[in-house]
């Protein structure tokens, strides 16, 4: 559900203090909990340490971002790959099909 307009965004005031602290483009990364946060335009340049809930994935933040949350760009679940052993045989037909299509080309 979307928050409401007279709101605002949430940004986390902790994070605001460090940032203004530091100067952007610096190496160090700001470690915080806070997924929610939305990005700033104050915040462009730093890099940010988000936690997934088992370590902080650092986060570049760059113009684009502005608008979106901090936890957006740090995954918490691993991507398992489906398929298995059938998967792995149908592009493996595939690979080398497209490598005899080159082949034949070249001909």
């Amino acid at each position: 559900m979307a928050r409401s307009l007279k709101k605002g965004p949430f940004v986390d005031q902790k994070l605001l203090e460090k940032i203004k602290k530091l100067k952007p483009r610096t190496k160090e990364i700001i470690k915080t909990w806070s997924r929610s946060c939305t990005i700033a335009p104050e915040m462009v340049g730093f890099t940010f340490g988000v936690h997934n809930g088992r370590e902080f994935i650092p986060v570049q933040v760059t113009e684009d971002m502005v608008g979106h949350r901090l936890g957006e760009f740090s995954p918490t679940t691993k991507f398992s790959r489906h398929g298995g052993r059938m998967q792995r045989e149908l592009e493996t037909k595939a690979t080398t099909s497209e490598a005899e299509k080159i082949k034949k080309a070249k001909e």
